[in-house]
């Protein structure tokens, strides 16, 4: 198949893994980078990376430049993931103004398909059980700076089907899994658990799905989706206890039994993310996780599992392969644990 495979965001958790899977599937792929990351996040892979910033429009032509008769399919996963009210608009202009970028850039080139990789925060509850696709955005029925520029950018890549743009929508729940060299939410979580850091836990919880499952499903998206169609990418519901329990399980390290009553939480929640940015990391615990946790997370990936065979794996693989990786001690300061 004469086509060439573009990937932004390929230096990030799902961009990697996303880049990997395909070449191993003999695809011929580029990625774009912000700045090439370190040799370990491509060890063993030959892949073809450019350097561009979404939120530079001119950055960005050199990438999309194929040969005559070589179609261009791009997977857009470039984005902010934020759960702080921090950096508002650097999250708006990578998360929205990015991606407008990005559909400009993929209209002027006739590329095949674009698949966006929005998220299930896009979507708004409103005091559904169950929540499925919608056909329309709104910012103002989502909470959280993260949630109202992922609206905005998935109601742009709707807009712009007028305009000749040919895509395909996906919203991933919270994502796990190995190869997470940036060191997001959940994998900061898990570190900090197997390093001490953690006394308590909080209630609530959410529903985790698999990198390696959103990549597989973005792959089988980019042949078998139908044009204009949006997928829910969601996994497992797990408590925050049973995540921490499972963490135990498998590292052999102690259970963490203190709870944080919630309206507790919320009260010291900016003590927290005053701790966390003094370490200059991602706070767990801020006022938009602690929302998360209590929100209701029943996603229905039904449609995403009958069109695109669309298999999320257990949680506690996700959890044991993603201690397998970090205990190699290859991408942290210290080996974590036995």
């Amino acid at each position: 198949m004469d086509r060439i495979i573009l990937v932004t965001g390929a230096a990030g958790h799902l961009g990697n893994v996303l880049v990997k899977r395909l070449i191993d599937k003999g695809e011929q792929v580029r990625g774009l980078v912000r700045s090439m990351p370190g040799k370990e996040v491509y060890e063993g892979y030959d892949v073809e990376l450019y350097e561009g910033d979404v939120c530079k429009y001119e950055s960005l032509e050199a990438a999309f430049i194929v040969p005559e008769g070589i179609d261009l399919i791009v997977v857009h996963a470039a984005g902010i993931v934020s759960t702080t009210s921090e950096d508002r608009e650097k999250v708006r202009q990578v998360n929205v103004e990015g991606t407008r970028n990005i559909i400009d850039r993929c209209i002027n080139h006739g590329v095949k398909r674009m698949i966006y990789t929005s998220s299930v925060h896009a979507i708004p509850e409103e005091g559904k059980d169950l929540i499925e696709e919608v056909r329309s955005f709104d910012p103002e029925k989502v909470k959280g700076v993260y949630a109202k520029t992922k609206t905005e950018a998935s109601q742009l890549v709707l807009d712009s089907q007028k305009k000749g743009l040919k895509y395909v929508m996906i919203h991933p729940s919270g994502i796990i899994g190995p190869e997470d060299y940036r060191c997001g939410h959940t994998t900061q979580l898990i570190l900090d658990y197997l390093r001490g850091r953690l006394w308590a836990t909080v209630e609530g919880g959410y529903d985790f799905v698999d990198v390696r499952d959103v990549a597989d499903g973005i792959i089988s998206a980019i042949d078998r989706a139908r044009e204009g169609e949006s997928y829910i990418f969601s996994g497992h519901y797990v408590s925050v206890k049973e995540f921490i329990s499972l963490l135990s399980k498998l590292s052999g390290k102690a259970d963490i039994l203190h709870r944080i009553p919630m309206v507790l939480a919320k009260l010291t929640a900016p003590i927290s993310e005053l701790y966390y940015k003094l370490r200059k990391q991602k706070p767990l615990y801020s006022s938009y996780s602690l929302y998360t946790l209590t929100s209701n997370s029943n996603f229905s990936n039904k449609k995403a599992c009958e069109e695109l065979g669309f298999r999320p794996r257990e949680m506690e693989e996700s959890i044991k392969d993603t201690l397998s990786w970090i205990s190699k001690g290859k991408y942290f300061e210290i080996p974590l644990y036995k």
